[in-house]
């Protein structure tokens, strides 16, 4: 039986967020694709069908909210879960808004990262 690589797409324009969760979802096996911008964000999600997103509130050029919507209405593409993060105080009513399945409040701590995860895959 071959094991097959868990897929995620991170979307953040933070590079130092990017590399940190890179590395560590990389070290539990993940196959990791990060963008900073969501522009042409169903094709790119298409193109590599994630089991996971993690979403950026402050992600150029469109922001997190209305990247997130995109994905909701395309058919091919709405069961995948969306986490949302972002250091934004609303982050719950944000999340909500977008349509994502739970959300995730920076700073974050690596084993919250990891249990957010965990709960919607």
């Amino acid at each position: 039986m071959t094991d097959v690589k868990k897929k995620i797409i991170i979307f953040d324009d933070d590079e130092d967020i990017l590399s940190i969760c890179n590395y560590v979802l990389e070290e539990n096996g993940w196959e990791v694709y990060t963008f900073t911008d969501c522009n042409g964000i169903a094709e790119r999600v298409s193109a590599i069908m994630p089991d996971v997103i993690l979403m950026d509130n402050w992600i150029p050029d469109a922001g997190g909210i209305i990247a997130t919507q995109i994905l909701k209405k395309a058919e091919s593409l709405k069961g995948i879960p969306v986490i949302y993060f972002s250091a934004n105080s609303d982050i719950q009513l944000l999340a909500n808004h977008a349509g994502a399945e739970t959300y995730l409040a920076k700073p974050f701590d690596l084993h919250e990262l990891e249990r957010v995860i965990s709960t919607v895959i």
